[in-house]
């Protein structure tokens, strides 16, 4: 299997669980990969062959920006349910940071795979 990724997808949200972050957008950070056959892409040099990158990062900006979660664990499932879903992805590994969550820390956040990789 083959992986198609996105690194520092940054996008800005309302999240969190204080009122503070009720009232304002914080920047997410989005690493994604997601596994996909790129052969008939290769041999066809054809965007509709393949996964696009593009339109999947353009759905999850979309996404992501409207959304109110209070946990960031509400958002990644969220996020990974529409690579899934709607761009017919098998396997997904997404990580993501929520920069400046906790004093001290460079990067805060989490990681979670959803699929089947084979």
């Amino acid at each position: 299997m083959d992986i198609v990724y996105l690194r520092d997808l940054r996008i800005d949200t309302v999240i969190g669980i204080y009122a503070w972050e009720r009232q304002v957008k914080q920047t997410i950070v989005f690493d994604i990969e997601m596994a996909t056959d790129i052969r008939n892409a290769a041999a066809s040099d054809n965007i509709e062959e393949t996964l696009n990158y593009k339109a999947v990062a353009k759905r999850l900006i979309d996404f992501v920006s409207q959304s109110h979660f209070q946990l960031v664990e509400t958002l990644a499932e969220n996020v990974t349910s529409i690579i899934l879903t709607e761009f017919n992805v098998p396997w997904v590994r997404l990580q993501l940071n929520k920069k400046g969550a906790v004093r001290g820390a460079r990067d805060v956040g989490i990681i979670i795979e959803r699929g089947n990789k084979n």
